[in-house]
């Protein structure tokens, strides 16, 4: 995949501040200490764009990034951070919960997932999100450069079978410092924001 173009739109709280240009939007999410900016920042060939903090739980707001001024990447707060207090996660889930239901052009959903970690509750509640919604979704295991080949194998399979995926759910294995599979995923992302003229 060629960057040629990388924009932040905006920090959004409210639904009124959601890009109405009907472009597609994958929707990134996972737990606050995932790696999400790190995997945003790898996917983009950009050290920056998204912001990465030692501190976990520091997205708040929906960010929209333009890629390629065709698609938007979308990353959602952070979950499972315990030092939110429950006002705020209350506020999260709302936020969230709004961007699911007023956006019409989710194209695709990202669900983050420490290759090191047993499924969250968490991660559980946002795959059962994603089925309701009918929207396809990619699982995407972080972190793996501090894995061994063989905890790799163990760590899929516990995974896979934890989250009861079938052979057909797309589960592939990241690492954002060596970039690994970088170029699989974005070979596994480009049909769903590939306009239907564009198509074969």
């Amino acid at each position: 995949m060629r960057i040629q173009h990388i924009e932040f739109i905006v920090s959004a709280d409210q639904k009124h501040q959601f890009p109405k240009d009907h472009l597609p939007q994958i929707v990134i999410v996972g737990r606050s200490n995932v790696g999400k900016s790190s995997f945003i920042n790898a996917m983009l060939n950009h050290q920056t764009i998204a912001k990465v903090s030692q501190t976990p739980g520091k997205t708040r707001l929906i960010n929209f990034f333009l890629i390629n001024k065709s698609f938007y990447f979308v990353d959602l707060p952070g979950y499972g951070y315990a030092r939110v207090s429950k006002d705020q996660l209350e506020v999260f889930r709302r936020r969230i919960e709004t961007f699911f239901t007023e956006s019409n052009s989710l194209s695709l959903g990202i669900l983050l997932l420490d290759s090191r970690r047993t499924p969250s509750e968490d991660d559980f509640i946002m795959q059962q999100f994603f089925r309701e919604l009918g929207l396809p979704v990619m699982y995407i295991l972080t972190k793996v450069d501090k894995l061994s080949n063989n905890e790799r194998f163990v760590q899929m399979r516990k995974i896979r079978s934890a989250l009861h995926l079938s052979e057909q759910d797309s589960v592939m294995f990241f690492s954002s410092k060596t970039k690994y599979q970088r170029e699989a995923i974005w070979d596994m992302i480009l049909p769903y924001v590939t306009q239907e003229s564009e198509k074969p």
